[in-house]
């Protein structure tokens, strides 16, 4: 199966585009690649799943990327960025969560959605856990966020 639509589908030629993109990542069970000129550009095959790690305060240290399939993460971490080799950083979380979730598949509802105000509280919680100086509108710092396609435990 494959979905595809366009910009003005999906927003109206006054209003700015849409900023997200939808990638084929797998089709009969084969992993696929979207090949580009720009290696940025360029995705890692196959389904993923996203983390985040946690530090012993309980602050984020990271988000990271995994091939569905592999182990949770556990222990030191090396996360390793897909495209800039030298960038390169072990992580100790202490605790780790898995942010996503499957909601909908083959067309079945698997349990009730969340309502709004259940995803407002949510997102508020996860706001309250990061670092003060993760959060504020000046002199930011960026939480780290790699793809971990082949974590070394």
């Amino acid at each position: 199966m494959l979905l595809v639509w366009g910009t003005h589908l999906v927003t109206c030629k006054s209003q700015p585009a849409l900023g997200c993109v939808y990638k084929l990542v797998k089709v009969n069970g084969l992993n696929r690649i979207k090949l580009s000129e720009d290696p940025i550009k360029t995705t890692m095959p196959g389904k993923k799943v996203l983390y985040r790690l946690y530090g012993k305060e309980g602050h984020p240290l990271a988000d990271i990327i995994q091939e569905d399939g592999e182990p949770a993460p556990e222990g030191r971490v090396l996360c390793r960025h897909p495209n800039l080799e030298l960038k390169r950083v072990y992580i100790n979380p202490t605790s780790y969560k898995r942010l996503q979730k499957t909601w909908v598949k083959e067309g079945k509802v698997l349990e009730p959605l969340p309502s709004i105000h259940e995803i407002k509280k949510l997102c508020e919680d996860e706001i309250k856990m990061m670092r003060r100086d993760h959060v504020r509108l000046l002199n930011q710092r960026l939480t780290r966020s790699l793809s971990a396609n082949q974590c070394i435990r």
